[in-house]
């Protein structure tokens, strides 16, 4: 798509949030007559008609603006550098991190990845719909956000998607074994989740966001402009912890990736077993970029938690850095997956991808 197409595509999705804001429950629209409808494609396989979605938390505005087509790589062609920036803990507060990252990735021409945990958009009223495995009801690892919180948090999410960046899963409580936490401490850790505890977790984690109208009453905010049931391919645990049992449950939620392992970085990804790409995030500093950009090109994949101001500042200044490099992409997740799934099997294995 073009730059001009992108830019009228993002528009049309502004004039439909308007619209939407003002439509009840179940309705199903079409965008006002002019550019917003020409704009539709046979190509896009849209035909321009925009549906609410779930309890009208959400629409179907059509393809997502800024979202590339997918290139295949031709024999002995040297692969792009491919650099993912993603953000966990995807909420507005005080700090207003959320904004500023967003802002500052649309600057530098990068589409990162957002990881939302459910329950950020799920009132202190209604934390009772929660209960994490071996916890008592309603206990979601932290307090609960306020109501200018989740609606300033609705309104990133919105135009997060609209630059083109991916809302991936953050899952929602954070009880990690003591020791080996990458968020707060707790007890009954996820070391000890079934398989189908984990599924029950993707489950409710994924219905705070498609039902945030219903759990916080703000029926006049308008609709997230996705579908997020469709949009969902991935996420990333904040426990290390019970993975062998997590991989399954997402596997059969349909999920096409995993990101919530750490590792030292410098390989291409690999398909495991469960027919999910496992992307490793590594420590994001200079030299181990260079050490990729210069050698093998393995995807970079960069983590900060939005929670952490010098963290964040660290990656933004990374991404200022990197992405405007030639042959460098910087892009979500999701992105990085459509590309290895649409490479011919000889290229990736020239590449060193396994599974």
């Amino acid at each position: 798509m073009s730059k001009h197409g992108r830019g009228t595509a993002a528009l049309v999705v502004a004039g439909v949030l308007i619209a939407l804001a003002f439509m009840p429950v179940g309705a199903t629209a079409k965008p006002p007559a002019g550019p917003a409808t020409a704009s539709a494609s046979p190509s896009d396989g849209w035909d321009g008609t925009v549906s609410l979605v779930d309890d009208g938390s959400g629409a179907d505005t059509g393809p997502q603006p800024g979202r590339p087509p997918v290139d295949k790589l031709k024999a002995g062609q040297r692969p792009p550098q491919f650099v993912v920036f993603s953000w966990d803990g995807a909420t507005e507060d005080a700090t207003h991190l959320f904004s500023q990252v967003r802002t500052a990735a649309k600057a530098d021409g990068a589409r990162t990845t957002f990881f939302l945990r459910g329950v950020d958009l799920l009132p202190e009223a209604k934390r009772s719909l929660y209960q994490a495995p071996g916890h008592p009801v309603g206990d979601v690892g932290g307090p609960s956000p306020t109501d200018d919180r989740i609606k300033a948090t609705l309104a990133q999410l919105g135009q997060a998607w609209t630059d083109g960046d991916e809302i991936a899963d953050g899952f929602n409580g954070r009880f990690c074994a003591a020791g080996g936490a990458r968020g707060a401490g707790g007890t009954g850790g996820t070391a000890s989740w079934s398989t189908q505890d984990w599924a029950g977790e993707l489950d409710l984690s994924s219905s705070f966001v498609r039902f945030w109208k219903t759990n916080t009453g703000f029926a006049d905010l308008p609709p997230l402009p996705f579908d997020y049931s469709a949009e969902l391919v991935g996420g990333r645990t904040p426990c290390p912890e019970g993975r062998e049992n997590l991989l399954p449950a997402e596997q059969a939620a349909g999920w096409r990736y995993d990101a919530s392992a750490n590792g030292q970085g410098g390989a291409w990804p690999l398909k495991n077993a469960d027919g999910l790409w496992e992307f490793t995030t590594q420590a994001g500093d200079r030299p181990a970029f260079d050490r990729a950009y210069q050698g093998n090109r393995a995807p970079f994949l960069v983590d900060s938690p939005l929670a952490d101001p010098t963290a964040v500042q660290s990656a933004e200044h990374l991404m200022r850095d990197v992405c405007h490099r030639d042959g460098v992409r910087c892009v979500s997740y999701r992105e990085l997956a459509d590309w290895l799934d649409a490479q011919d099997p000889a290229v990736l294995a020239r590449l060193g991808v396994t599974g």
